[in-house]
């Protein structure tokens, strides 16, 4: 994924970042997905002022992709007292050396390793970046509550303060 967005010419690495988004596209439509993507349509819905770099569009812009990984750190936090050797599984696959992590430290690790991750690709840093406020809270966790389709599937239960919570750590990632 580094190589496919440092150097866009790089067609082997476009070319397995078309691969890999095949094989995501699979396992979403069997596995499902979870809170990332509930909440990130308030994200996308409500923006007011982004302009998500790359698009040339005239009106404010959080895409889709964008609004679900500015929580995933959070989200992933959250989640993984509930499975925590998926989500060392996870931060291993991205670069993390997790043979001497102890599970009560899963969501650490791969939120720490999901920031160094997106920081590398220069993702912008968090929701305040793409002009939320903690003010804009309450409407996100609004608009995050009918997203049950997939916010039903987290492996953990969540109440709308959990969900205020996460989108309070998701305001600045870095």
């Amino acid at each position: 994924m580094k190589r496919s967005v440092q150097d866009p010419e790089d067609l082997e690495a476009r070319s397995s970042m078309h691969l890999a988004s095949v094989f995501a596209g699979i396992g979403f439509g069997n596995a499902g997905v979870h809170l990332c993507h509930g909440m990130s349509y308030p994200i996308a819905g409500n923006v007011k002022t982004h302009s998500a770099r790359g698009y040339s569009v005239e009106h404010p812009l959080v895409p889709h992709g964008l609004s679900v990984v500015l929580t995933s750190p959070a989200v992933f936090s959250f989640t993984a007292p509930m499975c925590p050797e998926r989500h060392l599984e996870a931060a291993e696959i991205l670069g993390a050396q997790v043979q001497q992590v102890k599970r009560k430290d899963a969501g650490a690790v791969l939120a720490d390793q999901l920031r160094h991750f997106l920081f590398d690709l220069q993702v912008e840093d968090g929701l305040g970046a793409v002009g939320y406020s903690r003010e804009d809270i309450p409407a996100l966790v609004k608009g995050t509550l009918p997203q049950e389709r997939v916010t039903k599937l987290s492996p953990r239960e969540h109440t709308e303060e959990d969900l205020s919570q996460l989108f309070e750590a998701s305001m600045k990632l870095y």
